[in-house]
């Protein structure tokens, strides 16, 4: 059988996710141990590559939500079925009015196999109750500033 180094280009990567796709299709029912450790080492170097190559760092969980709605072909109303909750939440967040609970991070996490780290990072929120705070990261509280 073929040994498989570290990848080291986009083509090597495509590749291994072709090699991958294929030994996983080939061979569903019962494969071998040393095919099954063959799948895990090309599913562990093709991890490490999307990860020190993802540009999925960079976006915020919203815009997150937003790319892999589009890569999975993913409806607004198949979201709100996902997620449980109703439509007006779901336009909630994806307007940046309300965060993502630790239900929903679960569920976004599972259905698109993602690390839920990659919905849980800090990101502002619009919400008019707290525009005039200077850095509203993630608040969603009504305070009576008359009192304070």
């Amino acid at each position: 059988m073929k040994a498989y180094t570290i990848i080291r280009s986009e083509d090597q990567y495509v590749k291994y996710c072709n090699d991958l796709e294929k030994l996983t299709n080939k061979y569903q029912n019962k494969p071998s141990d040393e095919l099954l450790d063959m799948i895990d080492t090309i599913t562990l170097l093709i991890e490490k590559y999307d990860e020190e190559h993802s540009q999925l760092k960079e976006i915020d969980p919203i815009q997150l939500i937003r790319v892999l709605m589009a890569e999975n072909a993913f409806s607004q109303k198949d979201l709100v079925k996902l997620l449980r909750i109703s439509r007006g939440h779901l336009s909630d967040i994806l307007n940046y009015k309300k965060g993502l609970s630790k239900n929903v991070i679960r569920l976004l996490s599972e259905r698109f196999k993602v690390r839920q780290s990659a919905f849980n990072k800090p990101y502002k929120l619009k919400v008019e109750v707290n525009k005039h705070y200077r850095n509203a990261s993630m608040m969603n509280s009504r305070k009576d500033l008359e009192r304070a």
